[in-house]
C-alpha cells in the first residue's frame, strides 16, 4: 500500500487528533493541576497571600490535560533551561480543527480536518544570547518516522511514511508525531510543544493587550472576513486571528505569503512584550499563563513551574536584533514543496546553537511585507581606522572576540524582531 493510501485509510478510520488528546487518563489532569499550583507559588514573592490563593484556584480551574513527549527524557536531571545541551527547542502547532471552537470559524461538522496548518520551531540559545523562530510551510513534503499511536499508546506503533505534507502529520499521529517529524527534519531534540486552536490565538492576543502592526496597503479577505485599512493597527481577539489566518488577502496569496505576514505580527508581538515589561511582570504573566492553560494542549514539561519561569526569563533580555524569524527554505515540486539545499544551513545553525544573519542583498522574497516607510534610517557605522593611522583598538575592544554568526543563503527569507515591516494587502480582483 502506498504511503498516501495508508495515510488516507487511517484518517478515515480514526477520530481527529485533538479529540484524542482529550481522552487521557484521569490522573493526567490532576497531575497538571498540582504542577500549576506549584507554579503560582513561584509568584508568591511578588504577590499577597490572598492573590496567590486566588491565582492557584483560577489557574487550576482552567487547566487542560497535557501530552507526554518521548523527547522529554532529555530534561531528566537538568536543573534549568540554561543547562539544556544545545539550547531550548519548543514546537508551536496551530491546528485548524473547528471542534469546540464555537461559531465564526466555519461549520465544525463540515470542516472536520485536523491539520497542523502552522508549525513553528522556537529555538532559544543555551546562553540566552539569541533566538530563532522557524516556520515550516504547510505544503512541504516530509518523511514521518514511526510514532506512538495516541489512541493506543501501548499497542503497535504507527508506520513510518515518506513524502507526505507536513500539515497532515497532526491528524496521523498527534502532537508527539509532529514533534518527531520536525526533530528528524532539523536534527534537534524538541522537549517542549503546544497545540493552539482558533480560540486560543484570540485569547492569547487579548492577554498581551493587543499587538500594533503596520499595514502598508489595505487588507481585505473574504475568506476570513478581514478588512483592515492602511496604517498602524492594534490587533487582538478575532481580528488578530483573522490577520494570522489570512492568505488570500496578502502578498501573492500563497502559504509562503501568509508565513511572512505572521512574521510581521510575531516580531511586533516580541517588541510589545519587551517594551511593556510583560515578561517580568507577575500579573501580566498570570494572564498569559491562564489564556495558554485554558486554550492550549501543552506537553507535560511545560507545566513544570521552574521551566515555565526560566523560558520567560530567557526571552525577556534577548536583544531584538538577535531574534530572527525565518521561513524554512523550500523549492517547488509537483503538488507542493520540498526542502531546498539551503535547509541544511538552517539545520546546522540550530544544531550548533549559533545566531543567524539574513543576506542583505537577497532578492524580494518577503511576499507579504514591505519595509516600513516611516522607520528611522539606521545609524551610520563608523569605519575602522586604515592602516598607517595612529588609532589603535582599545583594550576592551581587543578583549571581545568576534561573534560567530551563520550567514543564511539568499533564498532564506525572514526578518529580525528589531525590524518593523508592514503587511501589504492583495487587491480583491487578484484573489
Amino acid at each position: 500500500m502506498s504511503d498516501d493510501r495508508q495515510f488516507s485509510s487511517r484518517t478515515a478510520a480514526k477520530n481527529p487528533a485533538i479529540a484524542r488528546h482529550g481522552r487521557l487518563k484521569p490522573h493526567s489532569a490532576w497531575r497538571t493541576v498540582a504542577k500549576v499550583t506549584a507554579t503560582v507559588v513561584a509568584i508568591a514573592l511578588a504577590s499577597s497571600t490572598a492573590v496567590v490563593a486566588y491565582a492557584a484556584w483560577d489557574l487550576a480551574s482552567t487547566v487542560q490535560p497535557t501530552v507526554k513527549l518521548e523527547s522529554e527524557k532529555v530534561l531528566e536531571g537538568v536543573p534549568d533551561i540554561g543547562a539544556i545541551d544545545g539550547g531550548v527547542n519548543f514546537l508551536l502547532i496551530g491546528s485548524d480543527s473547528r471542534e469546540g471552537q464555537g461559531g465564526g470559524y466555519g461549520d465544525p461538522d463540515e470542516e472536520t480536518a485536523v491539520l497542523n496548518d502552522v508549525t513553528m520551531l522556537l529555538h532559544i540559545a543555551q546562553d540566552h544570547s539569541h533566538a530563532e523562530v522557524v516556520s515550516f510551510p504547510r505544503d512541504m513534503f516530509v518523511s514521518v518516522p514511526e510514532c506512538t499511536d495516541p489512541e493506543d499508546p501501548t499497542g503497535d506503533t504507527l508506520s513510518a511514511l515518506s513524502s507526505v505534507k507536513i500539515n497532515s502529520v497532526l491528524a496521523y499521529g498527534g502532537m508527539d508525531c509532529v514533534v518527531k517529524t520536525v526533530s528528524e527534519l532539523t536534527g534537534v531534540v524538541i522537549p517542549f510543544a503546544g497545540i493552539v486552536q482558533f480560540n486560543g490565538v484570540a485569547a492569547l492576543s487579548e492577554a498581551v493587550g493587543g499587538v500594533e502592526v503596520c499595514i502598508a496597503e489595505p487588507i481585505q479577505d473574504e475568506h476570513t472576513d478581514l478588512d483592515l485599512p492602511a496604517g498602524m493597527q492594534s490587533l487582538s481577539g478575532l481580528t488578530a486571528l483573522q490577520f494570522l489566518r489570512t492568505r488570500h488577502g496578502v502578498g501573492d496569496g500563497s502559504d509562503l505569503g501568509r508565513i511572512s505576514n505572521q512574521q510581521v505580527f510575531l516580531s511586533a508581538l516580541v517588541r510589545t512584550l519587551q517594551s511593556s515589561g510583560t515578561l517580568s511582570d507577575p500579573v501580566k504573566l498570570f494572564g498569559i499563563a491562564k489564556a495558554a492553560l485554558a486554550n492550549m494542549t501543552l506537553s507535560d514539561a511545560l507545566t513544570d513551574p521552574a521551566k515555565m519561569i526560566s523560558i520567560a526569563k530567557a526571552l525577556k533580555d534577548i536583544d531584538l536584533s538577535q531574534i530572527a524569524f525565518m521561513q524554512y527554505p523550500t523549492g517547488s515540486t509537483e503538488g507542493g514543496l520540498l526542502p531546498s539545499d539551503s535547509a541544511e544551513v538552517v539545520n546546522l545553525a540550530l544544531q550548533n546553537d549559533v545566531p543567524v544573519s539574513f543576506d542583505p542583498n537577497a532578492g524580494d522574497t518577503s511576499f507579504a511585507s514591505v519595509a516600513d516607510p516611516n522607520a528611522a534610517a539606521p545609524a551610520p557605522v563608523e569605519e575602522a581606522p586604515t592602516e598607517g593611522t595612529d588609532a589603535a583598538p582599545t583594550d576592551d575592544a581587543a578583549a571581545v572576540p568576534a561573534a560567530t554568526t551563520e550567514a543564511l543563503p539568499s533564498d532564506v527569507s525572514g526578518q529580525t524582531a528589531a525590524e518593523t515591516r508592514c503587511s501589504s494587502g492583495r487587491p480583491l480582483e487578484d484573489q
